[in-house]
């Protein structure tokens, strides 16, 4: 079963979203910051490594945007598909989170369809 990182500091959209990817046949596990989520992708390398990671921007102690750069900062973390999910909806921010590493972007709010169709663009199986 593949590992998905949940990244948001709302406890409601990691909920939403964990729902949505264990449906979809994803093992979830979540982080509250872009700080946690490092260290849980470091905790949970391996075997069966975290392959993807859905990523808010805006969130206390390190954001997304920091959390994708220092994700791809080490090369054990080249396969692992990032998506930000945010509110953020300024073409250079979203063109800051792609140059940084980011595969995908979605904006809040979302729907589970929008979330799919990125997956699938992304080459992920449903």
């Amino acid at each position: 079963m593949p590992k998905a990182l949940v990244v948001d500091d709302s406890r409601t959209i990691r909920r939403i979203l964990s729902a949505t990817l264990g449906e979809l046949g994803f093992d979830v596990c979540q982080a509250g910051n872009g700080r946690e989520a490092l260290e849980t992708v470091e905790r949970e390398r391996g075997a069966d490594s975290i392959s993807l990671a859905l990523v808010d921007w805006n969130m206390p102690e390190m954001n997304g945007l920091d959390f994708v750069r220092g994700l791809r900062a080490d090369p054990r973390n080249a396969a692992m598909l990032v998506v930000m999910v945010t509110t953020e909806t300024a073409m250079d921010q979203m063109v800051a989170a792609l140059e940084a590493g980011a595969n995908e972007y979605v904006m809040k709010p979302f729907t589970r369809e929008v979330i799919q169709d990125k997956l699938r663009l992304l080459g992920v199986a449903l």
